[in-house]
This record gives C-alpha cells, sequence and structure tokens, in this order.
C-alpha cells in the first residue's frame, strides 16, 4: 500500500498543494507547499472547524473508525478547495481493531461509490487495493511488520488486506 500511495502523491503537483493528513504525520517530509497534522478523534471529520481548507487530505487507516463515515466524507469533500483530493486508506482483510472503536470496511467497488456518494465524482475516484492469503491468515494468528524475505509481496485480488482511493473534487 505504501508503496502505491507514495506513486499516488507524487504524480501530484505536491509543491502547489497545501496538505491535511489526519492522525498521522507519515507524509510531513513530502515536498508540499504546506503540511499539518491533526488527530482524530480529537479533530471531528464529521464537522471540521471553519475555515480550514486543503488542496489534499490524507486520511490512512481513519475512516474504518468513523460512526458517521458519510457524514466525515461530505464534510471533506466541502472542506477541500476546487480540483482538491482526498487519499484514503483503510483495511479489508484484517481483525477488528478498536482504537477507539472500529465499524467499516470497503472494498474497492465499494469505497469508489461511497466517495461518489460523498460527492466525488466517479470519473475522479481510482481505487487499488493489496493483499495476499498469506498475509490474511498471518494476520488472524498474530500481525507482525513486513520482513523482506520472510513475506512476499504478490498481490493476490481476491484476499485485499488493504484498499484506497484517491477522489478528485
Amino acid at each position: 500500500m505504501n508503496q502505491e500511495t507514495e506513486k499516488i502523491i507524487a504524480a501530484l503537483d505536491t509543491l502547489r498543494l497545501d496538505a491535511l493528513e489526519v492522525s498521522g504525520n507519515r507524509w510531513q517530509s513530502a515536498p508540499f507547499r504546506s503540511y499539518r497534522s491533526v488527530s482524530y478523534p480529537e479533530f471531528d471529520l464529521c464537522s471540521p472547524p471553519s475555515g480550514i481548507s486543503a488542496d489534499l487530505v490524507i486520511a490512512e487507516q481513519v475512516f474504518e473508525h468513523l460512526l458517521r463515515p458519510y457524514r466525515a466524507g461530505k464534510a471533506i469533500y466541502n472542506l477541500l478547495r476546487p480540483e482538491g483530493h482526498l487519499l484514503v486508506t483503510t483495511p479489508f482483510l484484517i481483525k477488528i481493531h478498536d482504537a477507539p472503536v472500529d465499524c467499516s470496511r470497503w472494498t474497492e467497488t465499494g469505497i469508489r461509490y461511497f466517495l461518489a456518494e460523498c460527492g466525488f465524482p466517479l470519473e475522479k475516484i481510482r481505487t487499488g487495493s493489496w493483499g495476499n492469503r498469506k498475509c490474511v491468515v498471518s494476520n488472524f494468528r498474530r500481525w507482525t511488520p513486513y520482513l523482506k524475505g520472510l513475506h512476499h509481496l504478490e498481490n493476490e485480488p481476491e484476499f485485499p488486506m488493504v484498499v484506497w482511493a484517491l477522489a478528485g473534487k
């Protein structure tokens, strides 16, 4: 997932983007015009403070924790500037992880149509996913970080561990 989202972000004109990352700081060293990190749930995605706008909102591994993801998607759509983007990543075939709650999972088709319902035009939504049966089984036992040589990166589309989308306004 990280390799793919890095390609997605690199394809954007990052030097012209004001980025807002929700619950993370992975992208803080990317060459954005400006970068701000906020924390969920302190930063309410369903009702962001007035006056906040961005060219890019990054929400990695956040939407599965939202009690009202549609409301959050609409709010993000509204805070994005014209031609803005939302990068969202979510788990699919992994164990429930309450932090503070765990509510939703989407397939590529599901997240695409979910984002369209939030206002993003279907033709401006790109999706992807990654996973394989060995990773799924491993996750059901005990989560372990990726170890080169021990774990393989072969993608089996029928076993997505993670799903992502880039939606343009």
